[in-house]
């Protein structure tokens, strides 16, 4: 299962988001609107965070792993494709996580 990525995922999203609400979560959740579906992303995050500080391995996979489904869905009704998100990453990881938070513009 190791050759399964998140651009396999976000395949998949694409693919249930264009199927009827009435047989797709997927849908369901991009047809009920972004406030919706970031909203499970967040419960999802919620319950990954309790899962890594109560060591519960487990629970974090499985949690973590609602994570990235909730987050591509959310991509996918901002239409933001996975792409731009990796090649943020990709700019962020060309220096240490120090230097990138201090060249931060200042809020």
């Amino acid at each position: 299962m190791a050759d399964f990525s998140l651009s396999d995922l976000e395949r998949i999203v694409a693919e249930r988001a264009k199927a009827s609400p009435d047989e797709s979560y997927t849908a369901k959740l991009i047809q009920r609107g972004m406030s919706v579906s970031a909203k499970k992303l967040g419960e999802e995050a919620v319950e990954a965070v309790i899962a890594a500080v109560s060591g519960d391995r487990e629970h974090l996979i499985a949690e973590s792993a609602d994570v990235f489904y909730h987050l591509l869905v959310v991509l996918k009704a901002a239409n933001i494709p996975l792409d731009e998100v990796m090649a943020e990453l990709k700019r962020r990881t060309a220096q240490t996580g120090l230097a990138e938070k201090a060249a931060r513009p200042q809020a």
